[in-house]
């Protein structure tokens, strides 16, 4: 059973309070962590101790991080158990992530949109205001969409290169101005 040094501890704690903020259950979100930074596949039962949690929550965690596709069941020579590892490339994770989110969250509510604007029947001023909020909003997210399937088409080189020079797009979209960054 791997025992926890305090820079994983430190760093598994944090990411399942990330995961309560991003509406993932905090132990899912540790068991994601302890995998990602595990240089070793782990089994439930090496999860569980680790992690002081019961053997069910590991199985019933596990389950979930699979369907969302960064963590999968391997198998070991001479061991019958499955083991469990995190998938390692941050891309590839945050686009796997960012495609199960949009079609979890994102795509239920475009059809919501479509429905409402689809039954907004009535032709007075409040049914008139009701539906361009309702236009508005599907029109947003739709171009957010439509940003995201171009990028998300993109490879990953081509997005790092991208992300790194944001200071240099900023300055040329402010015609050569120094333009702060968010929180700067």
């Amino acid at each position: 059973m791997p025992t926890l040094d305090p820079i994983t501890e430190k760093f598994i704690l944090h990411w399942g309070e990330m995961g309560t903020r991003w509406g993932v259950n905090r132990t899912v979100a540790q068991i994601h962590a302890l995998l990602y930074l595990s240089p070793q596949p782990l089994n439930a039962e090496d999860i569980a101790k680790t992690l002081s949690i019961a053997r069910s929550n590991v199985s019933t965690s596990l389950r979930e991080l699979e369907s969302w596709g960064i963590v999968r069941a391997i198998h070991l020579l001479g061991d019958r158990r499955e083991h469990y590892q995190a998938m390692k490339d941050v891309w590839e994770m945050a686009r796997v992530i960012l495609d199960e989110r949009k079609r979890r969250e994102i795509d239920p509510t475009v059809n919501v949109l479509r429905e409402c604007l689809r039954d907004v029947n009535g032709k007075g001023p409040a049914e008139t205001e009701m539906r361009e909020r309702l236009k508005a909003m599907l029109e947003f997210v739709e171009m957010l969409t439509s940003l995201y399937a171009q990028i998300s088409r993109l490879p990953t080189g081509t997005i790092h290169g991208l992300l790194s020079a944001q200071g240099k797009v900023r300055r040329l979209l402010a015609g050569g101005r120094a333009v702060p960054a968010p929180g700067e």
